[in-house]
């Protein structure tokens, strides 16, 4: 390896192409550099090695013997070469890069990403948790999912899935609640960062505003979550972050009152750069796994006889338009 230091691999990429192409015009062609530039490489490099590779005749360059040997092992070792930088590529192409919230990556995403591995196992998956919404034309980033109204200056938006918000709570603090007026004897938990507070979701939904008992606020929609299962009250639930534990009975929704938040969760891409087949195909997965969940989120939502729920009458844009209460099971 020593040996190598002492010669330029730019001589060498000459000596190589020469040998292969036949002539130093063509070799400059694919080097992009000129011909006399190539034949200085040469020079240099026969000058470092102590050896002749080419013997200069009235017809142009011809290989001695022992540039000959050098030439092949040369353009055995380029290949090589090359195969190994393709390589990087291959990876590049098959890496996927998800920009997705680290509670919903946490709660929703991440339990469900085995499926796609053995769906696609030549995709390396890349999350990147962050609420941030880079700009998809000048990052890495694939696809992105987001909560919001479907607005992001350069991105493409699809609908995911429109995001009811509702109360919900461990089983043993919904056995206190019979109606809404109950809360008033727990306490609530608070996400701080939340897009609708309990005093939106109340007039949202169409139900006098209740005074809590002075309960935890978090910055965090996980550690909200984890306080609720733990029995420290009641917090406003995302459909979609409290469906596993509501499906395996950590919580219960103790109201069949549900309201629409006006926001859903969206997939975002450049609205410049084309699709690839690995975009396309996380896309087909996901909302699979969604129709999944939002059946099973079904079957363990059963919501008592005369409950009222909230139904929305147009597409999710912001809290507070056009929403309405109906009975459920109407």
């Amino acid at each position: 390896m020593a040996m190598l230091n002492r010669v330029h691999l730019n001589g060498l990429r000459a000596v190589e192409t020469v040998a292969r192409l036949g002539s130093l015009a063509a070799a400059a062609g694919e080097l992009n550099v000129s011909v006399s530039a190539v034949s200085q490489q040469i020079s240099r490099t026969e000058k470092q090695l102590g050896q002749a590779l080419f013997e200069r005749t009235a017809s142009g360059l011809v290989l001695t013997e022992f540039g000959a040997v050098f030439a092949a092992r040369l353009g055995a070792g380029f290949r090589e070469l090359s195969q190994a930088v393709a390589l990087a590529d291959e990876a590049t192409q098959c890496t996927l890069v998800v920009s997705v919230a680290p509670a919903f990556a946490s709660k929703w995403l991440l339990p469900r990403l085995s499926r796609h591995f053995d769906r696609h196992p030549n995709v390396l998956l890349r999350i990147d948790a962050s609420v941030r919404l880079a700009n998809l034309d000048h990052s890495d980033i694939d696809i992105a999912i987001r909560l919001g109204d479907g607005k992001w200056p350069g991105g493409r938006a699809e609908l995911l899935l429109a995001q009811e918000v509702f109360p919900v709570c461990a089983p043993a603090i919904a056995q206190k609640l019979k109606s809404i007026e109950d809360l008033a004897q727990t306490c609530a938990i608070t996400d701080e960062r939340a897009m609708i507070n309990w005093e939106s979701w109340f007039e949202t939904a169409g139900v006098p505003p209740v005074t809590f008992l002075k309960g935890a606020r978090f910055t965090d929609p996980m550690l909200c979550l984890e306080s609720a299962i733990a029995g420290h009250g009641v917090m406003l639930g995302w459909q979609l972050l409290a469906a596993d534990a509501l499906a395996d009975g950590r919580l219960v929704a103790p109201f069949g009152i549900r309201a629409q938040s006006g926001l859903g969760y969206w997939l975002v891409t450049s609205s410049t750069k084309a699709e690839s087949r690995k975009v396309r195909d996380f896309k087909a997965w996901i909302r699979e796994e969604i129709e999944a969940t939002m059946a099973r989120f079904g079957s363990a939502d059963a919501k008592p006889a005369g409950a009222i729920a909230v139904e929305r009458t147009e597409a999710p844009s912001y809290v507070g338009s056009d929403i309405k209460l109906r009975q459920a099971g109407s």
